[in-house]
């Protein structure tokens, strides 16, 4: 639901702010007034073609906001600037945006009838999903049905169908899967192992000597050991070296720990050029096994994981082409089988859908209107795809989609009645969008223009509704009235809004019966809001 419009500098409007309700809303003012801005103003939020000449005279910009309110209360502000030299430029929650996003995330938010390019209704898929609502058209199983048959389609694809191109994929992973268990890699980590074996093995003799050394100052003659003997010998037992003896006591122990440490260690060092050798050559063949198949020898392992499967796959190619093959002969059954009852069930709801809109039309001073829905371009074309919907307005006037439809009045007032149709066709907690009629009470009046109100209230029951309006039947039957109007200060005119009152409404609808308050306009005016 639109609940905020925010326009600056805007062809006759130069600053106006709107607060909008649910229900049906109608905007009433006189001819030139700047009805028309406000509708312009929605559809550039909705991604409509920016024109540099709506630029109010001597602004540097034009600039529309809208803060939209979906059904759980989450909020998206849009937001165009229109410059006086250049291109416009688009705003998704003060984001900058593309026109194309702007006008994605706006076709589920509002929808325009009437002179204007948006209009979803217009679209092929929109008309399609209208009559498989109306129609209750159940598209789960076609929808199963297709997507079985994309995830076959997709693993014939990864088999592999031509020969040749198996062929080779074949020698070229059982070369690599006979290189990878000639490796026998199962430990990610070996490369660091063998890194510190090597680093010991390259330098065992010095690693035997420097722990020579270090055994011999500790251990040998006139050695660590013996030097902290001797002055442990010199303060035992005297009370003022109590501390001093107890901790040479304690180095002993530790010197002690060291030299036997020492000694093991420089007897499992092993000067062997043979092992050298051969942790050298493990590490260059895990090297190159890691540039050949992964960053490091876990993304080996699972490639020489992935290798072995994809090559049983391929050397089983015929027994698994021929199970895909039946498998997608039942797909496609099952597919053709969903899409003739979708093709049945649309081709069904097509003519009731279209009676019910001339119906609806002959109450909207469409009398004689025509309107078909085609399902298909043959009979047997399931499951009817391309639904498109015809009107002929006139009598002797040819069944055209309504995309051709001419008059804005009758294109918008077709609009209205389908949506009607739907609505009815759908629960009562659907339909959260913005509809906005602009030209929908085009060349009526009377009693018609009580219908065509009288059904705009009634879509509001399940859509927030605008609609620019001349007539006083149609603004009567909504939940609210906003007048536009217009002022020349200073030789230069300016567009204000104002929600109406129930006073001001009885003037303003008595203005629009008889272009002036006067009693009795003013009675009749009460009568049509009661």
């Amino acid at each position: 639901m639109l609940s905020e419009l925010h326009i600056e500098n805007l062809g006759v409007i130069e600053h106006l702010d709107l607060v909008l309700g649910s229900g049906l809303t109608a905007l009433t003012g006189e001819t030139g007034a700047g009805k028309t801005m406000l509708v312009e103003a929605i559809e550039l939020l909705v991604g409509g073609r920016a024109d540099t000449s709506s630029v109010r005279h001597g602004a540097a910009e034009a600039r529309i906001e809208g803060r939209f309110v979906g059904p759980d209360g989450d909020e998206r502000i849009l937001g165009r600037v229109v410059p006086a030299d250049g291109r416009s430029r688009a705003y998704i929650d003060g984001r900058p945006a593309t026109v194309a996003s702007l006008a994605e995330i706006a076709s589920d938010m509002v929808d325009l009838h009437g002179q204007h390019a948006h209009q979803s209704l217009l679209s092929v898929a929109t008309q399609r999903a209208a009559l498989d609502q109306f129609g209750h058209v159940d598209l789960e199983p076609l929808r199963a049905a297709r997507a079985r048959l994309t995830e076959i389609d997709a693993a014939l694809a990864a088999l592999g169908g031509d020969e040749r191109l198996r062929a080779r994929e074949i020698d070229l992973l059982q070369f690599q899967v006979t290189e990878l268990d000639a490796a026998a890699i199962d430990n990610p980590n070996e490369d660091t192992t063998l890194d510190s074996e090597e680093s010991l093995l390259a330098d065992a003799v010095a690693h035997r000597e420097a722990g020579a050394t270090a055994y011999e100052a500790l251990a040998g003659d006139d050695g660590a050991r013996d030097a902290i003997g001797l002055a442990l010998a010199a303060v035992d037992r005297r009370a003022p070296f109590n501390d001093i003896a107890s901790r040479l006591q304690e180095m002993l122990v530790e010197i002690d720990d060291m030299v036997t440490t020492a000694r093991d260690l420089v007897d499992s060092i092993n000067e062997s050029p043979t092992r050298l050798d051969a942790v050298r050559e493990r590490r260059q063949l895990l090297s190159d096994l890691r540039r050949k198949y992964g960053d490091d020898l876990a993304s080996v392992m699972t490639y020489h994981a992935e290798a072995e499967e994809r090559l049983q796959e391929l050397e089983s190619y015929d027994e698994r082409a021929a199970e895909l093959d039946e498998q997608r002969r039942a797909g496609l059954a099952a597919e053709r089988s969903a899409a003739a009852d979708v093709g049945r069930v649309r081709r069904a709801a097509s003519e009731p859908l279209a009676n019910a809109v001339e119906a609806r039309l002959r109450r909207l001073a469409m009398s004689n209107a025509s309107v078909a829905v085609e399902v298909g371009e043959h009979a047997d074309d399931h499951p009817g795809d391309r639904v498109k919907f015809l009107l002929a307005a006139n009598p002797g006037m040819p069944l055209l989609p309504l995309n051709r439809v001419a008059s804005g009045g009758e294109l918008a007032r077709s609009m209205l009645a389908l949506r009607l149709v739907l609505s009815e066709a759908e629960d009562n907690s659907a339909g959260s969008g913005t509809l906005v009629f602009d030209e929908v009470d085009a060349g009526i009046g009377g009693e018609t223009a009580q219908a065509v109100g009288d059904a705009l209230a009634d879509l509001a029951r399940h859509h927030q509704v605008l609609v620019v309006t001349h007539l006083a039947q149609v603004a009567a039957a909504a939940d609210t009235q906003i007048s536009v109007s217009k002022t020349v200060r200073a030789g230069s005119t300016y567009a204000s809004a104002k929600r109406l009152d129930a006073g001001d409404r009885v003037d303003e609808l008595a203005r629009m019966l008889s272009g002036s308050a006067t009693r009795s306009a003013r009675e009749h005016a009460k009568e049509l809001l009661a």
